[in-house]
């Protein structure tokens, strides 16, 4: 399949970085400080760098098949069925992402904005936004990130910094927690919260230049991640472990104890929402197009929208399935470790089947896989 190169460096980095700054925002700290107590940045750290794992791994294999997506080049490695098999993994994998991130948003927009609306009203609605916003084509997918961009990441960047002053450095130690023995999962956990860059894979092939794939990786890698730490970082310090044990969604408290200089506004969390709800907003239109998109390349079709709303009614009932919000989290928590099968070790696979079968695709013209002798 070809696709237009119309995505800059810049853009690409973008795009990275408005899909993995999400929904996860507001129970980040919640998660690492269950994992470790005052080590929760240390948790984040580590998961960060098997999320980057994850990205270099998949950024590495687009960069080696520059016109292809992974649908399209796991057939050339490892044969078409058993391909065939694992794309329908993923498309299910981001489905369901799509549809827990969905409902997620629904709990806490009834649960702090809109009490009287019925949950079901506000998961679906956001779910037809992401289903008619999916209908575009890869340029106008790079201009909705593009454009929403700034009214995500500067007012996050803004909450969290003014929020350390004041943070308790006493709250932070020891820095590997008091129970080092829950790490391992936390970890886990903080690491599939970076799953959002495997749209990397569809958006190399429209770079203009897919050898500057990796220093887009970089760069939307290093903002994310360290959003994500000082998140965690300015939340821990603030509250303390043991209190944030107590919160749902520590970073909205977060954002209620924090005031703009001067006092122009004492409270920032009704700013903070409004930035969350856009966040969501980017995160599952790459997630979603990411499933529909792939399920056009299994059934080799040259366009998606065909699936536009195909899946929203099955995604809409995966969604609904929590019977409240503790069993959802538990099952975004179990979902998110199982999903690192499929977006880090599975592109291991294939690039340890590239690399041993000399596997490479050349330029945009050459139709022709490079065999071993």
């Amino acid at each position: 399949m070809e696709y237009p190169r119309q995505v800059t460096m810049i853009q690409a980095a973008i795009i990275l970085i408005s899909t993995i700054i999400g929904v996860g925002v507001l129970a980040l700290s919640l998660f690492a400080v269950r994992a470790a107590d005052s080590g929760a940045p240390l948790v984040t750290f580590i998961g960060i760098l098997i999320g980057s794992f994850g990205l270099w791994l998949v950024t590495v294999l687009g960069m080696r098949f520059p016109t292809q997506t992974i649908i399209e080049y796991s057939e050339v490695l490892i044969g078409k069925w058993t391909a065939r098999l694992f794309s329908v993994l993923i498309i299910v994998f981001f489905s369901v992402l799509t549809a827990l991130a969905s409902r997620e948003f629904g709990e806490v927009v009834v649960t702090s904005v809109l009490t009287k609306t019925p949950l079901e009203v506000t998961v679906i609605v956001m779910l037809l936004l992401a289903a008619v916003s999916s209908r575009a084509d890869m340029t106008t997918f790079t201009y909705f990130h593009h454009f929403y961009f700034p009214l995500i990441v500067f007012p996050l960047v803004l909450i969290v910094v003014l929020s350390l002053k004041n943070a308790q450095g006493v709250n932070l130690l020891p820095i590997w927690g008091n129970e080092p023995s829950g790490m391992s999962k936390g970890i886990l956990t903080m690491a599939a919260l970076f799953q959002g860059s495997f749209v990397m894979t569809i958006v190399i092939p429209a770079m203009r230049k897919p050898d500057r794939a990796m220093l887009a990786s970089l760069v939307g890698m290093l903002i994310s991640g360290g959003l994500y730490l000082l998140i965690v970082v300015a939340t821990v310090g603030v509250f303390g472990a043991e209190e944030i044990k107590n919160l749902v969604w520590p970073t909205l408290e977060l954002a209620k104890t924090t005031s703009l200089p001067a006092n122009i506004l004492e409270r920032l969390d009704g700013a903070f929402l409004a930035v969350w709800v856009t966040a969501v907003f980017t995160t599952l239109l790459s997630t979603y197009y990411l499933a529909i998109h792939f399920l056009s390349q299994l059934l080799h079709l040259r366009d998606h929208k065909l699936f536009s709303f195909f899946l929203i009614p099955f995604i809409y009932v995966i969604a609904m399935f929590p019977q409240n919000l503790l069993q959802m989290y538990g099952i975004i928590q179990i979902v998110g470790r199982w999903g690192l099968v499929i977006t880090v070790f599975y592109p291991l696979v294939l690039l340890i089947v590239a690399l041993v079968r000399k596997k490479k695709k050349g330029s945009r013209g050459d139709q022709r896989v490079a065999k071993t002798d």
